[in-house]
């Protein structure tokens, strides 16, 4: 049967990840519903002239019985999804701050899991990227100048142990331009190494064949001009994948081939690019509205620009400066 595209109609749905002692509430999908007997974060529909918070606190409490507040909900993601004969706008808001016990109300299963236990083929498709977010640190670091090339897993070494000793939790991205190929897939199989059981939050940089050269690293993360000539996620599922961003066209070019998430900037003026243009807050806010998956923002950002990264919609925040030692160089 051939689906009339004009006649597909949106739905546009408040979703609720409500997270209470580390642990998140699911639900289990009605059998006769579409995506019938798959898991889900509870919500529903927005209904006409209704807000977001209003229709998420609404819908929440006659699902579980929980009370939420519209003033403690937080922007998480926006995800735009086509199932082909329906179509749906998941307007994700997150809470820690829900009251009472929560029970199916509608008959449904409901329980409290893990965020890491989720697994994506027990849900909707639509459902993804917020597994993802879930999953996903705060916090991207990536690495600045190394002393010598000799001295870099050692450098490294140290400066996870302060950062992740201060109980910052995160993932590195560890960037070294400069270096071929061969060099940088030796450099990273030393880090590697060295970083021994905090190998798991090291992510390698460039083209897919740093991966192949590195698999033991948490994922790969690419800079555009590598990403853009791609048509299919280049690495397995199961490890981390992102793409460094700077529109909505590439964005979406990302989210085609699979990211699990994306970094976007220069969101204010930064030392290192001194001629790239800032997208600004507002900016900012808008393209993280268009992406379907987790954005990090990148350039000029520190730790203390996290909540307002967040309320625009945003994962969280990535950079050097707020982790890596300068040096002269």
């Amino acid at each position: 049967m051939t689906v009339n595209v004009s006649e597909v109609r949106e739905i546009h749905v408040a979703v609720g990840v409500i997270v209470r002692d580390g642990y998140v509430l699911i639900a289990r999908r009605p059998e006769h519903a579409h995506q019938g007997g798959l898991l889900e974060f509870p919500g529903g529909k927005v209904e006409p002239g209704e807000t977001v918070q209003a229709a998420l606190v609404r819908e929440i409490a006659e699902e579980t019985g929980l009370q939420l507040s519209g003033g403690a909900l937080d922007p998480l993601i926006c995800i735009h999804h086509d199932y082909g004969d329906k179509r749906v706008v998941l307007d994700v808001w997150r809470t820690d701050q829900a009251g009472g016990e929560a029970h199916g109300r509608e008959g449904q299963a409901i329980r409290w899991v893990r965020p890491e236990s989720l697994q994506d083929e027990e849900f909707p498709a639509a459902n993804r990227p917020i597994i993802r977010a879930l999953k996903l640190p705060s916090l991207l670091a990536i690495t600045g100048a190394f002393e010598s090339d000799s001295a870099g897993p050692e450098q490294l070494r140290t400066a996870l142990t302060q950062f992740f000793g201060t109980g910052c939790d995160g993932l590195v991205v560890l960037r070294v331009p400069g270096l071929s190929r061969e060099a940088y897939a030796t450099f990273a199989k030393n880090c590697l190494e060295s970083v021994g059981s905090k190998s798991h939050r090291l992510l390698v940089h460039g083209e897919p064949g740093v991966f192949t050269d590195n698999p033991g690293a948490a994922g790969l993360h690419m800079p555009w001009r590598e990403a853009s000539k791609l048509d299919a996620r280049p690495v397995p599922d199961g490890v981390w994948l992102g793409v460094s961003c700077h529109s909505a066209g590439e964005i979406d070019h990302a989210v085609a081939i699979g990211a699990d998430y994306v970094t976007l900037g220069p969101v204010k003026p930064t030392a290192t690019h001194p001629g790239a243009p800032a997208l600004g807050w507002d900016g900012f806010r808008d393209l993280v509205a268009h992406a379907s998956v987790p954005v990090f923002g990148l350039g000029g950002l520190y730790p203390e620009d996290l909540r307002r990264a967040q309320l625009a919609g945003a994962q969280g925040v990535a950079g050097i400066r707020f982790w890596w030692p300068q040096t002269e160089s």
